[in-house]
Order: C-alpha cells, then sequence, then structure tokens
C-alpha cells in the first residue's frame, strides 16, 4: 500500500513540472485530493519533495494553478512532520517581502492558511511556528510598504487570536511593533493594529496591559491631533469587548475623558464614544455603576441629535401634498442627506440604551420614568436602520418586564403590581399612538419592528391591548392587503393576530369580527403555503373568539353571518389533496374546531365534511391529525351528530392501537373514551369490543402514559357500556395484575388502576366479582400455608418489589370500598394469618399494607387483637416488617381515630425504643387526614395533645426520630395555622441548637406548591425563620437552607420581598470555611473531614433553585462569582455547579457571555486533569463523571449566540475535538442533549 502511495506522489510530482498548466492544475488537484485522505503516509524523503514542489507552485505563473498549491498547504501542514512546516512557514515569510505583488498575496494567503489548520494540541510544532513568524511579521508591519503592511497585520492578528498563549513570550516585540501603527495616516493600518493588539492584551500580562491602557488614556489627555483621538477611542472599545473585565480599573479615568470628547461638535467621534460607553456597560458592569447616570444622560441627548430635520414642521405640514413636498425638496439643493452623518450617533446612543436596559435590571423603574417617554418621542425617527435600533430598545424593557409565571397562578402573590408594570399600563396609551401610524408605513421593516414591539406587550402585560384594538386592527388589515408586503411581513402580520386572540377574552373582539374575518380567510387562500397555514392557525383562533366553546359564556353576538363563511374556506382547503402537508394538517384542525364550536348551525353540512375526515383518517400522512379533530368534535358539548362515520371510525381507531406510532396510539385511546361517554348510545357492545380487543399489549410499565390512558378507557367503559367487557376479561386482565406488581406503578396511573378496578367489580359481570379479582391479586403472595409449594412461593416472592405490595394492598381495598360487608372479616383473615407465624417476611408485610389500606376506609376498632398483633411487629428482625407494621398502625388509625390515636400516643410515651416507628405511624395520621376537610375536623381535636406530646421529644438524641418530629410539627401546622404557628416562632428562640434545628426543619413542611390558608401568616412570618442563616450553629443554618430551598421551589411569592437579605447570607455559605475543617487519624493515616460540605451543598442547590423559579431580584454578576467559585470545589459541588452553569447559559446568555473566559478556563481545567496512577477505582469513576459534566456545560456554552467569536471558547472546542477521549464524550453529550429534546417535542405531539 505504502510502495503504491510513494510512486503515485512521484507520479504527481513528475507532472507538476510539465510545461503544460493543465497538466500542473490537474496534477495539485489529484495532490490535494490524496492529503486529504486519512490513509496517505509520506516518508522524510518524499514530505521533502512535496513541499518543495508546492512552494515552488506557489511562484506559478497560472493564477489557477498558484490557488490550488495554497489550497494545498491546509492538509499539508497536518501530513508532514514538524521542520517540514517550519521549512513552509519561512518560505512564505520570505515571500512575503517579495517586489512581487502577485507573490506577496499568495504567500500571505498560504500563512493564513497554514495558522488556521496548525493543530492546536500538538507538543511543539504551534509554539516553533510562532516562534519563528513572530519576528518577522513584526519586522513586515515596521516596514513602509502599506499593503506588505496591510498583511502582515491580519496574519498577525490571526496567529494571536488562535495560539495567543505561545505568543506570550513575544508581547514586548509584537506591542513594539505594533504601538507606532495607532498614528498611522491610513485608516486601514489603523483599524487592523485595533483588532491585532485587542486580541494581544486578552492573554498580556498586567504591566502590556496597564502599558497599553495608559498609552491610550495619555494619548486622550494630550491628543497629538484630532484622528488620534477616535483611533484612541475606537481602541479602548474593542480591547473592552475582547478583555473588558481587566479593564475595570481604568474605567473612571477612561469615562471622564468619554465625557469630554462626546460634547465635541464632531459626528463620528460622539459615535465612537457612545459605542466604547455601551462596551463598558456591557463589560465591566461592577465598575461602570457609577457612571450609569451620565451615560443614560449622554444616550438620550444624542438620541434625538438630528440637527438637519425639523420634525415639528414635518407634524404641522402633514397634511400638505405630497407633490407640494417633493418641489420643495428639490428646490434645496444647498444640502444633501449623504452628508449628514447624524445617524449613526442616533444608532450608536440606541444600542448603548438596549445595552444599558439588559445589563442593568435594578433601574428598570428608573428607566420607565425618564427612558421609556424619551424612547416612545422617538419612535417617530426617519432613519429606517435608527428606527430600528430604537424599536429593540423598548422592546428589551418589555423583557425585563415580563411578569413572572408563578405571580399570575398564585393570589396571595398579586397583592400589589409592581412599580415597572403600573408605569408601562400609564404609558401603554402613548405607545400605541407611536405606534400606530408606523403600522402603515411602506417600510417592511419598520411595521415588522411594530409587531415585535406589541408582541412583547402582550408578554409583558397580558389582556391590555383590548381596549387599543380601534387602533391595532387597522394596522394589520393594512399588512395583509397590501399588494407590496412581502412573505414574512404577512407571516409577521398573522403571527400578531394570533397571539393577539390568544391573549384577551373573546368579547373584547366582537366589534372587529366583520374586518379580521374576510382579512383571515383572503390569506388562507394565499398562494404561498407559509401564509395559508400561519392563516388557517389564526382562522382556528379566531373560532374560538366568535363562538366560544364553553357553555358558561354567554353572548348577545350574532355569529350566523361568519359560519358559512369559515366553514367554505377551510372545507376549500380540507378537500385539496395535493397541498402542502402542513396546509393538510391544519385545514383538518380547523375545521375540527368549526364542527365542534359550531356545529349545532352546520347540520346540513356535517354529511360534507365528516366523510372527508374519515378519509383523511385512513391516510397515513394526515390519520394523527384527523385523530386530534374528532377529539375535538367528540367532546364537544354540542353533541354533535357522528352517525355518518362512528361505525367506520372505531375499528380504524382499533387498528391505530396496533401501530407502533406513541402520539396515535395516545390520542386514538382518547377519542375512544370521548365516544364512549358521549355516543354510548348510538355504538353497539360489539363496535365497542371490536376496539377494545387492541388494548392488552398497551398495559405495559414500559409506557406508563399510555397504560394510564387505557386503563381511563376501560374504567369508562365498565361503568358506561360493561357489555363491551363481556367474555374478554380474560385478555386484559392479566396484564393488568402484571402492572399492579410494577415497582414503576405510582401516582397517577395507580390511582388509575384502583378506580378501574372499582368500576369492573360493579359490573357484576361473570370473572369480574369481587372474590375473583381479590384472590388473583392475592395469589402471588398468599398461596396457602402448603409447605410443598413452599419454596415456589419463596422463588415468586423473591421477584415482586415490595412497592408491588403497596399496589396490590390499595387495589385490594379499593375492591373492598365497593363491598363494604367482607372489609372486617377480610382484615381478620389476614390478621390470623400474621398471628400464625407460619408465612415469610414478605407475607408478613403484604397482610399488614392490606390491613392498613382497608383500614383508612373503615373502622376495623371491633378487631380486639389488631393492635397489639401490629405492635408485636415492630419488634420484628426485618426493618421492612417494622416499616410495613408502622404504616398500618397509621393507616388503621385514620379510619378509627378516637380507638387508636391515643394508644400510639401512649406508645410514644411508654416506648422509647419503638418511638421512631410510632412517630412514623403518628406522621401517616397527620399527613392522611389534613387533605381532606373532613379529616381536619376529625383531627382538629385531637391536636393539642399531638402537639404537646411532640415537643417533649424534639430533643431526641437519633437524628432520624427528630426529622419525624419536624416533619409532623409542619404537617400540623398546616391544621391549625393561626394558633400553631406562633408557637413555632416561640420555640425558634430556644437556647438549645436541637430544637431550633427541628424547628426550623418543620417550616420546610408547611410550604406546598398549592394555595394554603396557611400562606398569607407564613408570608408575614417566614422571614423569622430563614433569619436562621445566621444562627452560630452549622445545623440550624443547613436546615434554614433547605427551607429556603424548599420555599423558592415551591412558593416564590413568600421570599421574593426578603432576597436582598437573605441572599448575601445564602452566598456566604458558599464558601469554604476552614474553621469546619478538621484532621481526623486512622491509624498511621491522617484524613481531612469538612463539615462544612453539606452547608456549602444545601447552599449551591438553593442557588440551583432560583435558577429554575427566575432571577428578576437577583444581581446575575453577584451569582456568577459564586458559580464561578465553585467551579473549583468538592466534587458533588462541582457536579451542581455544572448544571448551573449549563442553566444560567440558556436563561442569561448576555451576561454568561461577559464571563465567557474564566468559565472555560475554570472547565478546561477539569476536562485536562489527570488522575493520579495509583488512585482507586471509584477516583476514575469521579473523574470521568466530572469531565461528561464539564463537556456538557461547554456544549451549552457554545450554543450561546456570539460565543463562536469568543477566542478560548473555540480553542478549548477544537482542543477536545484533537483530543479523542474528550472528543468521544463530547459527541456522546451533544447527541444525548439532541435525544431529550427530540423526546420532548415527542411528548407535547
Amino acid at each position: 500500500m505504502a510502495s503504491h502511495q510513494y510512486h503515485q506522489i512521484a507520479h504527481l510530482l513528475e507532472k507538476m513540472t510539465s510545461t503544460d498548466k493543465d497538466f500542473r492544475f490537474m496534477a495539485t488537484n489529484d495532490l490535494m485530493t490524496e492529503l486529504q485522505k486519512d490513509s496517505i503516509i509520506l516518508d522524510d524523503e518524499s514530505e521533502k519533495k512535496v513541499v518543495r514542489m508546492v512552494l515552488k507552485l506557489l511562484e506559478d505563473k497560472n493564477g489557477e494553478v498558484q490557488n490550488l498549491a495554497v489550497k494545498c498547504l491546509g492538509p499539508l501542514v497536518n501530513k508532514v512532520k514538524e521542520n517540514q512546516v517550519e521549512t513552509i512557514v519561512d518560505s512564505l515569510c520570505g515571500n512575503m517581502m517579495s517586489n512581487m505583488e502577485q507573490l506577496r498575496d499568495i504567500s500571505s494567503i498560504g500563512l493564513k492558511t497554514v495558522i488556521a489548520e496548525l493543530p492546536q494540541s500538538s507538543n511543539s510544532l504551534a509554539p516553533n511556528v510562532c516562534q519563528r513568524i513572530t519576528g518577522k511579521l513584526s519586522n513586515a508591519i515596521e516596514k513602509e510598504d502599506i499593503s506588505v503592511k496591510l498583511e502582515s497585520l491580519d496574519i498577525l492578528s490571526d496567529l494571536l487570536s488562535r495560539f495567543g498563549e505561545f505568543l506570550v513570550p513575544f508581547h514586548s516585540t509584537i506591542l513594539k511593533a505594533l504601538m507606532p501603527q495607532l498614528a498611522s495616516p491610513r485608516q486601514a493600518v489603523r483599524k487592523r493594529t485595533i483588532v491585532g493588539l485587542s486580541f494581544l492584551l486578552i492573554q498580556a500580562n498586567s504591566n502590556a496591559y496597564n502599558g497599553v491602557i495608559d498609552h491610550l488614556l495619555e494619548g486622550l489627555e494630550k491628543p497629538p491631533n484630532p484622528g488620534a483621538i477616535r483611533t484612541y477611542i475606537q481602541c479602548l472599545a474593542s480591547i473592552c469587548r475582547h478583555a473588558g473585565h481587566r479593564l475595570c480599573n481604568h474605567i473612571d479615568r477612561s469615562m471622564h475623558l468619554l465625557k469630554q470628547y462626546s460634547q465635541r461638535d464632531d459626528d463620528e467621534l460622539r459615535e465612537y464614544c457612545l459605542h466604547a460607553c455601551e462596551a463598558f456597560v456591557s463589560r465591566c458592569p461592577d465598575a461602570i455603576k457609577p457612571h450609569i447616570p451620565m451615560i443614560l444622560e449622554l444616550c438620550l441627548k444624542y438620541l434625538t441629535y438630528d440637527p438637519n430635520y425639523n420634525y415639528e414642521a414635518d407634524e404641522v405640514e402633514a397634511g400638505i401634498a405630497m407633490d407640494t413636498e417633493e418641489e420643495e425638496y428639490v428646490d434645496s439643493e444647498e444640502y444633501s442627506d449623504d452628508d449628514d452623518m447624524s445617524w449613526k450617533v442616533r444608532r450608536a446612543a440606541a444600542k448603548c440604551l438596549e445595552v444599558l436596559i439588559y445589563n442593568r435590571h435594578e433601574l428598570i423603574e428608573d428607566f420607565y420614568r425618564n427612558l421609556s417617554p424619551a424612547l416612545i418621542a422617538r419612535f417617530k425617527e426617519r432613519e429606517e436602520n435608527v428606527k430600528s435600533d430604537i424599536f429593540h430598545a423598548y422592546v428589551a424593557l418589555l423583557k425585563n418586564t415580563r411578569p413572572n409565571n408563578e405571580l399570575t397562578q398564585d393570589p396571595d402573590s398579586m397583592e400589589q403590581i409592581s412599580a415597572p408594570t403600573s408605569l408601562l399600563i400609564e404609558q401603554l396609551p402613548q405607545i400605541i399612538k407611536a405606534i400606530q401610524p408606523l403600522m402603515r408605513e411602506k417600510s417592511m421593516k419598520t411595521r415588522q419592528d411594530c409587531f415585535l414591539l406589541l408582541r412583547e406587550l402582550l408578554n409583558s402585560l397580558p389582556g391590555a391591548l383590548g381596549p387599543h384594538l380601534d387602533s391595532i386592527v387597522p394596522g394589520i388589515s393594512y399588512s395583509l392587503n397590501d399588494k407590496n408586503s412581502t412573505s414574512n411581513m404577512k407571516i409577521e402580520s398573522l403571527g400578531f393576530l394570533c397571539s393577539l386572540l390568544q391573549g384577551h377574552q373573546p368579547h373584547v373582539f366582537h366589534r372587529h369580527i366583520p374586518i379580521l374575518v374576510p382579512l383571515v380567510v383572503t390569506s388562507v387562500f394565499d398562494p404561498f403555503y407559509k401564509i395559508s397555514t400561519e392563516a388557517l392557525l389564526v382562522l382556528q383562533q379566531l373560532v374560538k373568539v366568535i363562538r366560544p366553546s364553553e357553555m358558561e359564556i354567554k353572548s348577545d353576538f350574532d355569529v350566523t353571518p361568519f359560519v358559512t363563511q369559515v366553514y367554505s374556506c377551510t372545507l376549500q382547503k380540507l378537500k385539496v389533496t395535493d397541498v402542502d402537508q402542513e396546509v393538510k394538517e391544519r385545514a383538518i384542525a380547523c375545521m375540527g374546531q368549526i364542527i365542534s364550536n359550531m356545529g349545532d348551525l352546520l347540520q346540513s353540512e356535517l354529511c360534507v365534511c365528516l366523510p372527508i375526515f374519515m378519509e383523511r383518517l385512513k391516510n397515513e400522512v394526515t390519520r394523527l391529525s384527523s385523530v386530534k379533530a374528532l377529539t375535538m368534535i367528540a367532546a364537544s358539548h354540542l353533541r354533535i351528530d357522528l352517525s355518518p362515520i362512528l361505525h367506520d371510525v372505531l375499528p380504524t381507531l382499533g387498528s391505530f392501537l396496533r401501530k407502533n406510532h406513541r402520539a396515535l396510539k395516545l390520542h386514538s385511546l382518547d377519542l375512544i373514551n370521548k365516544i364512549v361517554i358521549n355516543y354510548s348510545s348510538s355504538i353497539e357492545p360489539k363496535l365497542l369490543q371490536a376496539s377494545i380487543v387492541e388494548v392488552p399489549p398497551l398495559i405495559s410499565d414500559s409506557d406508563l402514559h399510555v397504560a394510564q390512558y387505557t386503563l381511563i378507557l376501560l374504567s369508562t367503559t365498565a361503568r358506561i357500556q360493561p357489555e363491551a367487557l363481556v367474555g374478554i376479561h380474560e385478555q386484559f386482565l392479566p396484564p393488568i395484575l402484571t402492572l399492579v406488581r410494577s415497582p414503576l406503578l405510582q401516582g397517577t396511573a395507580l390511582n388509575c388502576t384502583l378506580d378501574l378496578f372499582q368500576s369492573l367489580v360493579q359490573t357484576q359481570l361473570p370473572g369480574l366479582d369481587y372474590h375473583s379479582l381479590v384472590s388473583q391479586l392475592m395469589e402471588p403472595v398468599l398461596m396457602g400455608s402448603d409447605l410443598s409449594t413452599k419454596n415456589a412461593m419463596e422463588r415468586q416472592n423473591e421477584q415482586l418489589h415490595k412497592q408491588a405490595y403497596h399496589s396490590s394492598a390499595k387495589c385490594i381495598a379499593a375492591l373492598t370500598q365497593q363491598c363494604p360487608l367482607v372489609a372486617t372479616p377480610l382484615a381478620t383473615k389476614l390478621i390470623t394469618e400474621i398471628q400464625n407465624r407460619v408465612t415469610n417476611d414478605t407475607q408478613i408485610i403484604f397482610c399488614l399494607l392490606t390491613i392498613g389500606e382497608i383500614g383508612r376506609h373503615f373502622d376495623l376498632s371491633a378487631i380486639q387483637v389488631l393492635p397489639q398483633t401490629i405492635i408485636e411487629c415492630f419488634g420484628a428482625t426485618s426493618e421492612d416488617v417494622k416499616a410495613a407494621a408502622s404504616y398500618a398502625l397509621g393507616a388503621v388509625s385514620v379510619g378509627s381515630l378516637q380507638t387508636y390515636l391515643p394508644l400510639i400516643l401512649k406508645e410514644i410515651e411508654s416506648q422509647p425504643k419503638r418511638q421512631y416507628l410510632l412517630l412514623h405511624s403518628l406522621k401517616e395520621v397527620i399527613s392522611s387526614l389534613s387533605t381532606t376537610p373532613n379529616g381536619l375536623a376529625l383531627l382538629l381535636p385531637s391536636v393539642p395533645s399531638i402537639w404537646t406530646q411532640l415537643f417533649k421529644h424534639c430533643e431526641y438524641s437519633e437524628e432520624g426520630s427528630r426529622n419525624v418530629v419536624a416533619e409532623c410539627l409542619g404537617k400540623l401546622v398546616l391544621v391549625n395555622p393561626e394558633g400553631l404557628l406562633p408557637e413555632l416562632q416561640k420555640a425558634l428562640r430556644s437556647e438549645s441548637a436541637t430544637m431550633r434545628t427541628i424547628v426550623v426543619s418543620s417550616v420546610k413542611f408547611t410550604i406546598s406548591d398549592q394555595p394554603q390558608p396557611i400562606d398569607i401568616l407564613l408570608k408575614q412570618s417566614i422571614g423569622e425563620f430563614l433569619f436562621a442563616l445566621r444562627d452560630p450553629e452549622p445545623s440550624v443554618r443547613r436546615v434554614a437552607l433547605v427551607a429556603f430551598n424548599s420555599a423558592v421551589h415551591n412558593k416564590p411569592s413568600l421570599v421574593r420581598e426578603l432576597l436582598p437579605t437573605l441572599l448575601p447570607w445564602l452566598y456566604s455559605e458558599t464558601k469554604v470555611k476552614s474553621e469546619l475543617i478538621r484532621e481526623v487519624e486512622m491509624g498511621p493515616f491522617k484524613h481531612t473531614v469538612d463539615d462544612g460540605l453539606d452547608i456549602r451543598k444545601a447552599a449551591f442547590e438553593c442557588m440551583y433553585t432560583l435558577l429554575e423559579q427566575g432571577l428578576e431580584r437577583v444581581d446575575i454578576m453577584q451569582f456568577l462569582d459564586h458559580v464561578q467559585a465553585g467551579l473549583c470545589d468538592h466534587y458533588d459541588i462541582k457536579m451542581l455547579t455544572y448544571l448551573m452553569t449549563a442553566r444560567l447559559a440558556v436563561l442569561c446568555p448576555e451576561k454568561v457571555l461577559l464571563r465567557l473566559d474564566q468559565f472555560i478556563q475554570q472547565l478546561r481545567d477539569t476536562c485536562t486533569h489527570k488522575v493520579k496512577a495509583n488512585s482507586v477505582k471509584q477516583e476514575y469513576e469521579k473523574q470521568d463523571e466530572l469531565k461528561r459534566s464539564a463537556l456538557r456545560a461547554v456544549s451549552a456554552l457554545s450554543q450561546i449566540p456570539k460565543a463562536n467569536k469568543n477566542q478560548q471558547l473555540v480553542d478549548f472546542l477544537k482542543s477536545i475535538k484533537e483530543t479523542p477521549e474528550l472528543s468521544k464524550i463530547y459527541d456522546y453529550v451533544q447527541k444525548d442533549s439532541l435525544a431529550g429534546s427530540t423526546d420532548i417535542d415527542m411528548d407535547q405531539s
């Protein structure tokens, strides 16, 4: 193979010396193809020949051959040895000094190619090349030839951006060459010098960095010429964008100079000053804080800077005819718009304001008072690009005013509207007034910006545009009717109209329906499929507005004139088959909505459109859309007559249940269920049974969501049409029983299973009676006392997960609820099983759980031996039996509280060794009874005695018991908040740290994600509990952090106002504290124990929860400081901070971008860390897990817009790709994240 390659390369090299240019061209092209193959291997001699020939071809007389030779350099540097790369570089550098312009140009392109292709992960190649090239480039920059100088500056910038760390030793040489170029008379030279300096200062040491900044500032203080001022300000802004965090020490001095120069009568200088301010605000958020008022004043001043245009006169003369205006314009020749550069100043001011708004969230209220009116007034801006930037600045303001979702859901948190929101509501009429004429402008960009702003207004003030529809609807109408409107313009208009319809009550649109319906119908027939698709979506929304489906909404609005128009339009689209798939799907959905909401007015048309649905249902491409549409129709309160298709639909849906299409199965099950509920009288049992026989394979724990829908369908059928289940129970009952034994069955799926068993036993069908079902549920566990089956029985029991016993017990109790007379006999039988002790542990557990579940619903106090038998099980050797006995005692107490609660309290007092189990029983009683009004009424009289007993045992030595006491206290407070919350507050002042720990811990259990009566009281007093973050005892601080975390996660409104006080204490707990670190001697070894680790973990977990619940009250830059500190902490905390980094990249990408260099450095350290050779296996596994998590964070950071311009990130990604181990993990992480997003999309479908 190798000899064949050498022969082929030699043949190509020979052809390259041909006098025929075509031969040379083809040979060079073939060489490039060979070099791009991974399999190619060159020996030393071949390398020399190839390199020599390629360099020779760079001087070829034919331009095409030269271009191909340059392209060969890229793959060549990765195939030849280091000394040959150095030869290439030396030759190219030499050619750059040539007198021949063409050779200079081609050599500079060659050098750029080599730099771009140099591998970063090589040990010495890149540093050696940098060393050889730097000095020559520095010399070339100092030459007088402008073209050489420009190319050298370009190449040096490329080199600095890719290999900045290797050039640190040569910084003084490079700076010596670059600094004089800032004074060059040529603007192109100055601009490229600024780029080079910016890249250099990313890696420069403090002395070099400060030296350059001082030179620039001194130059600004004593400028040699006016041009230098512009250059130095541009340079400062560029350095700030690339290495801004280091400029913070020079901000005060810089801002003083910028303020001074921004007053000069020079538009270009003003623009550069504003650009510099924008960079400072973006990259130095803390240092620039004192100068924000000055920057704001400057921006507001120059936002209106338009010296050559009289807006007042323009407004006065608005009514004058256009031809007069044109004549005036022609006559005035002394000034041209081409000479007017003031628009650049206004645009720079608008951009600076946008950055200011994004970065200073704490000033949002001031912005609404001072900045918002000024921006609204400037919507009249005459220059299109400037106007667009003003709109985007205002959109940034609106984005920062978006309401928190949790605020709108929790009525307690809506005690007052935030100040920014109330100011925005006041200014809304002015905004609409300013936008109204702009929505009818010829400029597409302006109109699109209007819709962007209006859409953001909808997000910030849901439902607030209703009173202003008279001003908005004509603008929408203009964009949709205007023949000059682009497709994007129409789609944007329709998209906004859809959001508008969704965001307001139907009645506000009634006056505008006669205008909107023809508009949308016209758009439905637009030849461009994307417009038609969007219009059908709007039409579907419009149908909901014209005739809301909710029966309780009464309206005097006459829908009759619009029904036929909407229906006939959609029918035409529904009938057409040769259209885009998306149009078909939207037409089906729209027609489904029309029939669902207006079917009673279209009785005569049902026989026309319903068969079309049937056709679409049989088409593989449109079947899912058709099932969804038919579900809407079947669920309609109008009870649409489906008789034309009902007998065909059910068998078709039954066949869909066999398809390997999850969304189709889910929606088909839902549709069959709706048909059974609403149309049972119209379908024969046999017809329904044909579909029901297809469901058994769907009852599986491999997909509980599908199983849940299947169980709901079976329950509905058993209740409404039990005849359909006759004779087929043997098909669906075995998979149901298998599901009951699954360890995954819980939550909604378990509730659906219980409901199904209750529905089945009510049917009284053969094989579905109480005794048959109970025996089948018990059979796997209780197989009688026949000793011959003992081994088989044990083997079967071993296969069952303990969750299966809980599920089976709940199912038996659910069945027993339907047959109350057997409750006591069954419980007695199970008690006897336990007393006989011939059963094994698993059977005892099952008996205890079943007794508990039956006792939850029935009073079992008649069974005298029951409590003693259960309490005896507390002495069992098996921990699982003890836990089951504890659970059973609590559960039976729920059914007969007066009998068993005093017993539990007495036993807690008299049995210290069993207190933990008895407390769990008590917790079960409180948890079960406190969730329903009836339960609360039963529990309330006993609360004082329980509370007293619990407080007696707050000083338990065993932590597990203390945790249960805390949970019981918290749940009891929910029962009587007015009486018990003050008691907890008193206990908080206890001198005992253990007592304070239990009290603070109990608060966590009073907070839930649902509205509770305690919420108002808790909001007033939670600060007192959370201020335990200052407690001197670490254990108290830890539980205070856990309670804080619970509040942020479940009900942020409780702590939102306290965040400014609590956050500094939270942050202080993220730091490593030396006083909590101790050394423990273990034989000859010393082991370091960090007692503060658990507190730090709790603090970082709390920070992570803050991310999930929104960061509107959090200083992001301060938050990022502590996240970055956590990146260097213990393994557990690193894992948390990697998750936080990935989340922050999504939530606040602009802020993370400012700190990207620091994030990348810390992530790089983790990924390149080597585990010691003698480490145990766990250390290697931990490091692998850290790398995976770190690379997930890197993947998230790389998705940030503009992150690809960060050189450190680009370099790190390249080094990941070049390191096989990291590349493999990174590819897996990216595939994993893509698969995750695909799964989410599937679920949403």
